[in-house]
């Protein structure tokens, strides 16, 4: 069975941090280099698709998000990075665009407020290391899609040479909705530490495969019982469960039970 839990936050630590130090700490207010945003929507791990839902279904949270998280660094655009197998997510986000230039959402005018922000999309070529911030950005930039020596990093040389923040697309999707709740209802869920909600992609021997979003902190079985309808034959049935990709060891049948 596979079950990806892959984090909200992207390849790095939360998004605030990521923001904090682009702006601060690298590139004041007063710097006249651009910054821009990149939303890592490449997604190529096997069994992942949680992404591919809001992209999909849902994409004009994904540009409030980015008009959201573009502000508060004070972007001057922001790139969506898509798979290019994702035909239809990618012409669902670009409608979306398209419908927030219409409305004045985005532009040189965003919101009438004065500031200037533009949303792109951008295909890839499913290659799985296009995953890798440094390695999205140089696809970006027309070059082969391959890591970056590290330092320097994209919060200070990012994409074109500028200041960069590289997030998740859920990580963004969900800023205007914590916007309009606060933050305290989103710490609501969950447990200390480990709180908020996350989207859950379950594949493999269940009865009901499903991506799902629920609180952090919920137990492993809870999550599959409750919203899987089980293991196929029953919870005895069960070897293993892959919590995320690859490169994560396989929590046996006795763990599983237990662990949050």
């Amino acid at each position: 069975m596979e079950f990806h839990e892959q984090t909200r936050l992207g390849e790095g630590p939360t998004v605030s941090p990521k923001i904090f130090i682009s702006i601060h700490h690298l590139c004041p207010h007063n710097c006249s280099r651009p910054r821009y945003l990149v939303i890592n929507a490449d997604e190529g791990e096997p069994g992942t698709c949680k992404d591919r839902e809001i992209l999909r279904g849902d994409p004009h949270k994904l540009i409030e998000g980015c008009l959201v998280a573009g502000r508060g660094m004070n972007a001057t655009a922001a790139y969506i990075y898509i798979r290019g197998e994702f035909y239809q997510e990618a012409s669902h986000i670009q409608h979306a665009i398209d419908e927030a230039y219409a409305a004045g959402f985005i532009g040189k005018d965003a919101c009438g407020s004065g500031y200037s922000f533009d949303v792109y999309v951008h295909r890839g070529a499913g290659a799985y290391i296009c995953g890798e911030e440094t390695a999205l950005i140089e696809s970006i930039e027309g070059k082969q899609g391959k890591p970056r020596l590290k330092p320097p990093f994209p919060a200070d040389v990012g994409l074109f040479g500028c200041p960069t923040t590289v997030a998740n697309v859920e990580t963004v999707a969900v800023a205007p909705t914590i916007c309009r709740r606060g933050a305290s209802w989103f710490a609501g869920f969950g447990r200390e530490r480990n709180s908020g909600t996350k989207l859950f992609c379950i594949s493999g021997h269940v009865n009901n495969p499903c991506v799902v979003e629920d609180e952090m902190s919920i137990p492993l079985k809870e999550l599959i019982e409750r919203h899987c309808g089980g293991v196929r034959g029953g919870w005895d049935n069960l070897l293993g469960i892959i919590p995320g990709g690859s490169s994560v060891p396989v929590i046996p049948k006795d763990v599983s039970a237990e662990v949050l």
